[in-house]
């Protein structure tokens, strides 16, 4: 199989992955829940696990990383931290479901949306230049489309936020892994990424960067305090109620491993090579319309393309009979397509990874050949 669909998950991982998983599951107990050697070991792999995070994303102290089920989870807490009822919010015309819906979910919120073109990161900073003001209670960015791959400028966003005092949440559930991600340079209050895509962990995990003690959105014990019935208010304790996944964190610790050996900017360069190469191949075919940046400056590896006269559904669906694993419909993104103008079609997404080769970018292509046009 073809597997061009690591924007949901990244399906391949490094056996080292798989192998931590199965020594975790008969090994490690719950950290902070007794002194025996299992609870002491599980403590020590999660401690890593949050010192590797640290090392890779410029975190000033281990305990600012938080575990999180999904970036989804983590996104939640930060919003639900920073946005009060009636508050004011402006976020990118590109956000994710796991941003808007729980805006949507905050009574009497305002939701600016700085809009702009696809590929073009000034329009979109001059949007944000525009929206922010001093009532703003934050501002929300993702920092690549997962739909278009689209790099979004969130440097610049970020230094916007800083000299008008606004906090600033970034989503990078597409960029963590493959492209640098600077927590302290950002000086952002939350950044919430998975850990199952470009850090190459199982699936159920996820981080959440903090620059400060938030609001807790599950309430339960904690291995800490626990004479004292509200939640600690200290780091990482005060956000992860409940048992650790420790199968998932101890898989997680060695996708961050692999990150740090492999480097993100060679994971990024190869991955933006992979595109480059899908989107000159796929413009060659008069019935595809790719959504490519040609420059490579504003593209990660991520891709979206309709067929013209067909479904986009049916493009998915076939070429996953033909072994091509891709995502094609809405991608959890109506605000993206909103933006990009493909809200009535959807579109036809295909996403690389580390592991990923050319040949398979031309196999791609010589599967769109022999589909053809629709009528």
């Amino acid at each position: 199989m073809i597997y061009l669909d690591s924007a949901a998950t990244t399906l391949q991982k490094p056996p080292q992955v798989a192998r931590a998983c199965a020594w975790a599951a008969g090994h490690l107990a719950s950290p902070g829940r007794g002194g025996h050697r299992p609870a002491m070991a599980a403590g020590e792999t999660a401690f890593a696990c949050r010192q590797a995070a640290a090392e890779l994303f410029h975190v000033p102290q281990p305990e600012q990383v938080v575990f999180t089920s999904s970036a989804t989870h983590g996104l939640n807490i930060a919003i639900k931290s920073l946005v009060p009822p009636g508050g004011r919010v402006v976020i990118s015309g590109y956000e994710h479901n796991a941003v808007t819906r729980p805006l949507h979910a905050i009574p009497g919120v305002t939701v600016a949306v700085a809009g702009g073109p696809l590929f073009a990161p000034q329009d979109t900073l001059a949007a944000f230049d525009r929206l922010i003001t001093p009532d703003t209670s934050a501002v929300i960015c993702t920092h690549v489309s997962n739909v278009f791959g689209f790099i979004l400028p969130i440097a610049d966003i970020a230094r916007l936020c800083r000299t008008r005092g606004v906090p600033f949440i970034v989503d990078a559930s597409q960029s963590a892994g493959c492209l640098p991600v600077d927590f302290l340079a950002l000086g952002a209050e939350f950044i919430a990424m998975p850990g199952h895509k470009g850090l190459y962990g199982p699936q159920g995990t996820g981080l959440l960067l903090c620059a400060q003690k938030g609001v807790p959105i599950l309430q339960g014990g904690t291995g800490s305090a626990s004479a004292v019935q509200e939640m600690p208010d200290f780091l990482p304790d005060r956000l992860e109620a409940g048992t650790h996944n420790m199968v998932g964190i101890a898989g997680l610790l060695e996708g961050l491993r692999f990150v740090q050996r492999e480097g993100v900017e060679r994971i990024g360069r190869r991955e933006r090579q992979l595109i480059a190469r899908a989107g000159e191949k796929l413009s060659r075919l008069p019935w595809v319309e790719p959504f490519w940046d040609p420059s490579g400056k504003s593209q990660a590896g991520v891709l979206s393309f309709r067929v013209r006269g067909r479904d986009c559904e049916w493009v998915g669906e076939m070429l996953g009979e033909r072994d091509a694993a891709l995502r094609a419909g809405l991608h959890c993104a109506p605000l993206a397509h909103q933006s990009a103008g493909t809200l009535e079609t959807g579109t036809v997404r295909l996403s690389v990874s580390a592991f990923n080769t050319p040949w398979e970018i031309d196999r791609l292509v010589q599967l769109l050949r022999a589909m053809g046009p629709g009528a």
